[in-house]
């Protein structure tokens, strides 16, 4: 009886106005808290080290706190940060897109093609709405591949990986395709009161994305395919129309980026139009801190993650270290942070 006595006397009392389903709710909003201090936790991180990079070259770096550095760098990130942005919606997803460079090479080849040939406003309005759109299209063949086949995720994405870049080459002969449009090139050569025009789109694509994934139901609905694919199912969360939503947002944002990359070179080369940018747009992601196994998506933090790549990648250069050292230096980055990610969870 004594036993039973001192048992009962560690069970907490209920407090003045508290039933039992508030009680049983304390545990999951402590939980929800604490994710929500660990995400707070995470950020701050990445911004500390965006920080003393900054800082390291006002000290260190000859001509940096210039408006010319500025706008070099953040150019550079323009494209990177795009796709970044459709990258993480498809990984909030748990899944993984290799095409976008492929993407961003058929959208390349086809804009030239449209102004070039098509004269006027109508061609240059054209060069912006079909390559995107034929983008899209690429990321609605991966979606289908991934929700209707069930196909994984990076095997259903390298098929395009590898055809999609021959489809560019096809559709351009293998040839470099020059060009001096102005009118088509101002989404990236263009100035808004001195700052470069696909800066400021980056920026509000990044904005208009964050408020998609925090405010929207289909924010909510990505988060929830994410974290549990079956459960959300089985909840009437139409996670196939999710996926595939996520996949064809990511190719049409790919297709976008190409747009800018040929803009900045004046010239359509469908062997090196977006090449190698998947693994960019991989790495921003990873370092921004959404779990490449899903349920979380961090459009600000993959902005932070491209900044910290791209400032790391000028440093080096800066002070004399060749790129390739850059590339084993964005390797080491991508480790740290799976392995920091892992730590965190």
């Amino acid at each position: 009886m004594a036993l039973k006595l001192h048992s009962e006397s560690l069970q907490p009392e209920p407090r003045l106005g508290e039933t039992a389903q508030q009680m049983a709710a304390a545990p999951v909003a402590r939980s929800t808290t604490t994710v929500q201090k660990w995400r707070h936790l995470a950020m701050q991180r990445e911004v500390i080290v965006l920080l003393a990079m900054v800082l390291f070259n006002l000290i260190f770096t000859p001509h940096f706190w210039s408006l010319q550095t500025f706008n070099v760098n953040m150019t550079q990130v323009v494209t990177i940060v795009i796709v970044g942005i459709g990258m993480t919606l498809v990984v909030a997803t748990g899944g993984i897109d290799l095409s976008v460079g492929a993407s961003m090479a058929i959208s390349g080849a086809l804009a030239p093609m449209l102004f070039l040939n098509i004269a006027g406003p109508l061609g240059i309005g054209l060069a912006f709405v079909l390559p995107v759109l034929a983008a899209a299209l690429c990321g609605v063949f991966n979606g289908f591949l991934v929700t209707r086949l069930s196909v994984q995720p990076i095997v259903a994405t390298l098929v395009l990986f590898i055809a999609g870049r021959g489809i560019a080459q096809v559709v351009t002969d293998g040839s470099l395709q020059a060009f001096n449009t102005p009118a088509f090139q101002w989404i990236a050569l263009g100035k808004v009161g001195g700052v470069p025009f696909q800066v400021l789109l980056m920026l509000a694509l990044v904005a208009a994305f964050v408020w998609i994934v925090r405010k929207t139901l289909f924010g909510q609905y990505l988060l929830i395919t994410g974290g549990n694919e079956k459960a959300a199912y089985l909840c009437g969360v139409p996670t196939a129309t999710v996926k595939l939503i996520a996949y064809t947002l990511c190719a049409a944002l790919a297709g976008l980026a190409g747009l800018i990359s040929i803009s900045v070179n004046s010239s359509s080369d469908a062997n090196v139009v977006g090449l190698g940018v998947e693994l960019d747009a991989i790495a921003a992601v990873a370092v921004g801190g959404t779990a490449l196994t899903g349920g979380k998506a961090y459009i600000g933090g993959t902005l932070i993650g491209a900044l910290i790549i791209q400032l790391l990648r000028y440093t080096l250069l800066a002070h004399g270290i060749p790129d390739a050292a850059a590339l084993v230096v964005k390797a080491a980055i991508i480790v740290a942070a799976v392995y920091v990610q892992r730590r965190s969870r």
